[in-house]
């Protein structure tokens, strides 16, 4: 009798100890988080700079520039390599001091985009409310217009989002829609922008 009762105490043992460690293997498991992919990385910079966007916060904003390569503003679709192009220092300076640059030509008219830079943001790039955008694409247009888009031809091989808007006034028949693309490039082990695109239906 004895050595049954000790018997079962082993096995009552045994059986403790593996749900004992079946716990916590269990508990471990659930502090593993899944391993971010490069999308889950570039979308989540495109959210802070969209954030620092809305809120003003251009010090923010130009944090998330490429330190070493800049920033290219192109107020269409179409970029060119006379648009403008700047360092995180020189665009806060720029703000600081009020500087009126040239960022490119108007649709249409041809004429220089002179303005300051608070304006172009305004008007070029945070021109709608990109961070709620009904519509979001990585690696994807979603905006089409009748301006060339070269974005892939500019920037091979790099990663982009899209922020798109199809149109705000029901009489234009959505030749009102805007949108706002991102381009991403790597350093080190963050990613950074390297082109910032407002993209509209042009004449």
């Amino acid at each position: 009798m004895r050595s049954l009762f000790i018997a079962f105490a082993a096995v009552s043992l045994f059986v403790s100890c593996n749900q004992n460690k079946q716990s916590e293997n269990d508990s471990g498991n659930k502090n593993i988080l899944p391993k971010r992919t490069q999308k889950d990385s570039i979308e989540a910079v495109a959210v802070k700079a969209l954030r620092a966007l809305k809120e003003k916060d251009y010090k923010i904003f130009a944090s998330f520039f490429h330190p070493v390569d800049g920033v290219r503003f192109s107020p269409y679709g179409f970029i060119d390599p006379t648009h403008k192009h700047v360092l995180a220092k020189d665009f806060l300076e720029a703000i600081d001091k009020n500087w009126t640059l040239t960022w490119g030509h108007f649709d249409g008219s041809g004429e220089a985009i002179k303005m300051k830079v608070r304006p172009y943001i305004e008007r070029f790039i945070y021109n709608a409310d990109y961070l709620n955008a009904p519509k979001k694409s990585y690696d994807a247009f979603i905006g089409q217009g009748n301006t060339i888009n070269n974005l892939q031809e500019s920037y091979p091989q790099l990663h982009y989002t899209e922020y798109y808007f199809k149109g705000f006034d029901e009489k234009y028949k959505g030749l009102d829609w805007t949108s706002l693309r991102f381009v991403f490039k790597k350093n080190g082990d963050a990613y950074y922008l390297v082109a910032v695109i407002h993209d509209q239906w042009t004449t």
